[in-house]
């Protein structure tokens, strides 16, 4: 009887973690194809230098216009569930994962974007 209760509870906790890792999957695809999705107006905004990237490696509103302010805090929402995951996976704080992929943001961003250093300085690529 232990055997059968004992194989039943290793059944039921494999089927739970592979639910788990399904739903995890499904949330990272969620949330990869909205950042794809937002991502031609964040370049557009970028370009007109309305927003930048800051040092934390969230957007940041760089001028006045904040007609796109629930695009930026989506962007950025989602961009702290991704670095909570990278986070998790590392076993490194979030703000640590930002300020890395500030960095890298950096290196990758085109002319023009305006980027903050780590020091808290702005300046235009």
């Amino acid at each position: 009887m232990y055997r059968l209760f004992r194989s039943r509870a290793v059944v039921l906790f494999l089927l739970l973690v592979s639910l788990l890792l399904a739903a995890t999957c499904q949330a990272e695809d969620e949330i990869k194809s909205r950042m794809k999705a937002r991502l031609p107006a964040l370049v557009a905004l970028k370009a007109q230098g309305i927003i930048g990237e800051n040092k934390s490696g969230y957007l940041e509103f760089r001028k006045a216009d904040k007609s796109q302010e629930t695009l930026v805090k989506e962007e950025n929402e989602d961009r702290r569930k991704v670095y909570t995951a990278i986070a998790k996976q590392q076993g490194a704080g979030v703000d640590l994962v930002g300020a890395r992929r500030a960095l890298q943001i950096a290196q990758q961003a085109a002319a023009g974007t305006w980027l903050q250093k780590p020091d808290g300085t702005w300046y235009q690529k």
